[in-house]
């Protein structure tokens, strides 16, 4: 064998040297000569961090020596970037081994040819807009996934810069580092900033960061095929997008999916709008279409064809940024179990689509802060473990529970209630005062392994709580955490499970093929 064929490569031709993992990084992600150099990494993020880590799966069962190789491929061609912060992005409190994706894109054509923005419909550059924004959530046990998408247009705090459309925080972070700085620090500063703002927004912790351009989705949709979609109505958007689709299913690549997943105007036959709700409906667009990539990748046309994952890999990376320590693998990983049954879309919980803001300008206004962390929290809430076949302890005197109350409903008054009710029923209270946080949506147990008995007995008083062990508890000592679903002491807690916004889209699996506008 040649000493410039890779191991693992079947056809035993040579790697191309930009691709060749021995000949270091390639020219096309070398360190820009001078600031003005740099070619611009925008983000079309909605499909290639899901295509890489759904490959790389699947062909790490094909054989460690392919595997090995096409993981060298994708780490010839990604591009890395400083996007996660050191602050403004609090941990969550999850499962450490889940984890948290976020997935942008943005309509930057500055790296397009005139020609390419004619033949891609693509229109003049608009500058650093992130015009696609979707969280990620991967459990730990890896059986699932859960895409969260954000209209652009929400509104939205930006940390240090007030109240704005949450496609404008990445364009505040861009700017604000000094313009002398590397593109790739700008470009690092954007996507920190948007992090932070996610972050303020949902509560959880963004562990990863991925974006790809316009560009990249083009050239990834047309290596894998194209994807099937399924359109309700016939639909005409000949001015601006330039999608023009017949209704029913039919297969679309190239041109034709990026026109899908941009089309936010037009006509059906009849005169009326092909998108009644703009921004939202394009979302579904793009979600439907992230579903049929994602089966077309779980088919057997994907997964049996070498010479199709080659080029789905090397397309994916060439088109893809990411953090500095996202492991490709360990993705790939994590997500060998999940099946397009198990992964859902949804939309974020949204008050007022056609809300305006001081200025009059068009604004999506977003769900309560209640609403949207309530959201958040199931959406990233671990499985429960099966209940255990152990009987349950033997309460004890209620004398001999000493117990320690904290207000983290963010009520007032309610710890000493509690703590009256409590002493009444011949609890003794060592101890008042607030939570670490104001915002516990559930009432919580907390207690030292092997004081189960203490925590059962003061359990039978507030029917429904959550009861766990803690590592800081004192021995003897059982912490009772009053959240916003406590009603008295010996009622059951009443938790509350927000109402869908009335303009919410239900949530829908990859497997999903019914029409959609």
């Amino acid at each position: 064998m040649s000493d410039r064929t890779p191991p693992g490569d079947p056809s035993g031709r040579p790697l191309p040297p930009r691709l060749d993992p021995r000949a270091g990084r390639s020219a096309r992600h070398a360190a820009p000569a001078s600031p003005a150099q740099p070619r611009a990494r925008s983000h079309r993020g909605v499909v290639v961090a899901r295509v890489v880590a759904a490959l790389l799966s699947g062909v790490l069962l094909a054989g460690s020596g392919w595997g090995w190789y096409l993981g060298q491929v994708a780490e010839a061609g990604v591009n890395r970037t400083d996007a996660i912060p050191d602050d403004g992005n609090a941990d969550s409190g999850d499962a450490p081994e889940a984890m948290n994706l976020l997935l942008v894109g943005n309509d930057s054509r500055a790296d397009l040819t005139p020609e390419q923005l004619a033949e891609l419909s693509a229109g003049v550059d608009s500058g650093v807009n992130t015009d696609t924004m979707i969280l990620v959530h991967l459990p730990a046990d890896g059986s699932s996934a859960s895409f969260v998408s954000f209209p652009r247009d929400s509104y939205v705090e930006i940390p240090g810069y007030g109240m704005d459309k949450l496609n404008a925080a990445y364009a505040y972070g861009y700017s604000g580092v000094d313009e002398s700085a590397p593109l790739t620090e700008r470009q690092a500063g954007g996507a920190q900033l948007l992090i932070q703002t996610i972050n303020e927004l949902s509560g959880l912790r963004i562990d990863h960061y991925a974006e790809v351009d316009l560009l990249g989705f083009f050239e990834l949709t047309s290596v894998i095929g194209g994807v099937e979609v399924n359109l309700c109505y016939a639909v005409d958007d000949s001015q601006y997008s330039g999608a023009v689709f017949p209704a029913g299913e039919q297969t679309i690549s190239g041109v034709d999916a990026l026109r899908f997943v941009r089309q936010r105007h037009g006509v059906r036959p009849d005169g009326t709008d092909a998108l009644p709700r703009g921004d939202l409906d394009r979302i579904v667009r793009q979600q439907v279409f992230l579903s049929g990539v994602l089966r077309k990748l779980l088919s057997q046309d994907v997964l049996l064809d070498l010479g199709t994952q080659r080029r789905l890999v090397q397309a994916a990376s060439e088109s893809l940024t990411v953090d500095q320590d996202l492991d490709l693998l360990d993705l790939a990983a994590q997500m060998q179990g999940v099946t397009a049954g198990s992964i859902d879309f949804q939309t974020v919980p949204i008050e007022n689509p056609d809300a305006r803001d001081e200025n009059g300008s068009s604004i999506v206004e977003l769900a309560d802060d209640a609403t949207l962390r309530a959201f958040f929290a199931n959406l990233s809430a671990e499985p429960e473990a099966p209940a255990s076949d152990a009987p349950a302890p033997d309460p004890v005197d209620p004398s001999e529970v000493l117990v320690a109350v904290y207000n983290g409903s963010g009520i007032g008054g309610v710890a000493a209630s509690a703590t009256a009710a409590l002493e009444a029923a011949g609890f003794p209270v060592v101890s008042t005062g607030n939570a670490d946080s104001s915002d516990y949506d559930r009432t919580v147990i907390r207690h030292a392994a092997g004081d189960e008995a203490l925590a059962a007995t003061l359990a039978a008083q507030v029917p429904g709580a959550v009861t766990e062990v803690a590592d800081d508890a004192t021995a003897g000592t059982v912490q009772l955490i009053l959240g916003a679903d406590f009603t008295a002491i010996g009622q059951p807690t009443e938790p509350t499970t927000p109402a869908p916004a009335e303009d919410a889209d239900p949530a829908r699996t990859a497997d999903d093929t019914s029409c959609i506008n």
